[in-house]
């Protein structure tokens, strides 16, 4: 995985988000002279502390997988969503003044791929009566669907999809894409005609596929 920089500069906290398994480097630019640096994983859990030229690193999590560079940046590999917290560098300057600095870490696995389910395809007259859930159990995500001609209007931007559908705005595929701010993965649902699947689809169903052919019989299922 790539390893993210981030640098912050003034006293005022700031916000990284990391994927899963990166490597992060917590970075304070433009430091004056100092005679100690400590970074801390909690305001009482200490990380690693640089004095006199010499680096200690603490009992923590972090001993196996954290390093200080030449300029004080805290280097951690392989991060996990357990890292997630507000990181300090308590500084000492050569003029024996104490500083703070936070910056807020925030870990996120990547999202795991939808699939899209089928809950309702109805057709009546000349519409179809669409309904399609994507949502990823146990864990966070936003929503975006697509068809032909590109994002669907932002209030159908749901884990569910219920719309009608006439010939004139016919789509021949539906993708869901969920996403979070570290990853994006999709699924997408085909169609060959007004309210029939394409064969290539492969989507569950969690309803029977009921399809109300007016002025056919009514309660006919097609399989």
């Amino acid at each position: 995985m790539l390893s993210v920089l981030w640098t912050v500069t003034g006293h005022s906290q700031r916000q990284m988000i990391a994927v899963s398994g990166s490597n992060v480097s917590l970075h304070i630019s433009n430091l004056p002279a100092l005679s100690r640096v400590t970074w801390f994983y909690t305001a009482n859990q200490k990380i690693v502390e640089w004095e006199s030229n010499r680096t200690n690193f603490f009992n923590s999590k972090f001993k196996n997988r954290a390093s200080l560079d030449e300029s004080y940046a805290l280097c951690i590999y392989k991060v996990q969503k357990e890292d997630s917290s507000t990181y300090i560098l308590r500084v000492l300057k050569d003029s024996g003044k104490e500083e703070d600095w936070t910056i807020s870490l925030e870990v996120l696995d990547p999202v795991r791929k939808p699939g899209i389910k089928i809950q309702t395809l109805q057709e009546v007259n000349n519409s179809c009566h669409l309904k399609l859930s994507c949502e990823i159990s146990g864990q966070s995500a936003n929503y975006t669907w697509y068809g032909n001609s590109g994002p669907l209007p932002t209030d159908l931007q749901s884990p569910v999809l219920e719309i009608t559908v006439y010939r004139q705005n016919f789509s021949s595929y539906y993708t869901c894409q969920a996403s979070n701010p570290v990853s994006s993965k999709n699924d997408t649902i085909y169609f060959s005609s007004l309210c029939k699947l394409a064969k290539s689809s492969g989507v569950a169903w969690i309803a029977t596929w009921l399809i109300v052919m007016v002025p056919i019989v009514p309660g006919l299922l097609w399989t």
